[in-house]
């Protein structure tokens, strides 16, 4: 089996509560909180009014690129169990980690086997490594064979254009599996049916 799944970039009610009540729910649903750029960010009235549901067992991750101190005071009440950070760095990382006594998830932007490496740096600080592509917000992709140099213990997670059609090629890889472009319409929305064809996926895998 994968080792489980994180959906992202949920931005509305509706969605939010059919993962929730699915019977092959994800471990981890992603919230993009502070990257305005991305057409899946929720601002923060919105974002507070979504959160405020029972989650279940399901993990709720705030999507943060490089936060300032005045976000992460917002979101500190929040309902949410982890940070994923992206342009952090180590120190930085530490301190966030240290004062809003939150668990982390360190994105890696990756297209070269050196920024593969940098996952070292952060492994005192994170609960969670996060490999993903340079698109950020735009679901881009990368040689995934570049990973086959991170240990196998490592709990890590892999995103990037990844497709539905492509879970059960990780079957053996030991990696959380996210993902968000595959999950939408042609219009950037989420699909309901794409959701529930991946959930019902990963039941079986």
């Amino acid at each position: 089996m994968i080792k489980s799944l994180k959906i992202c970039g949920i931005s509305d009610p509706k969605t939010l509560n059919y993962i929730l009540k699915h019977p092959n729910p994800p471990k981890f649903i992603g919230f993009v909180t502070n990257y305005k750029k991305s057409r899946r960010f929720v601002e923060y009235g919105k974002l507070k009014e979504l959160l405020d549901v029972d989650k279940k067992d399901i993990k709720f991750v705030s999507v943060l690129v490089n936060p300032t101190d005045e976000i992460l005071e917002k979101l500190r009440n929040l309902n949410f169990d982890y940070y994923q950070l992206y342009d952090v760095g180590p120190e930085r990382t530490k301190d966030i980690k240290i004062k809003y006594g939150i668990k982390i998830i360190t994105a890696l932007t990756v297209s070269t086997e050196d920024d593969v490496i940098k996952y070292k740096n952060y492994l005192e600080v994170s609960d969670i490594i996060l490999f993903d592509s340079k698109g950020y917000h735009k679901s881009e992709s990368f040689d995934h064979k570049l990973l086959d140099i991170v240990p196998n213990e490592l709990n890590k997670m892999i995103a990037g254009n990844i497709q539905i059609e492509d879970i059960p090629n990780f079957k053996n890889k030991d990696f959380i599996i996210d993902l968000s472009g595959a999950l939408e319409d042609e219009n950037g929305k989420k699909d309901i049916s794409r959701i529930n064809k991946l959930l019902n996926l990963s039941g079986k895998i």
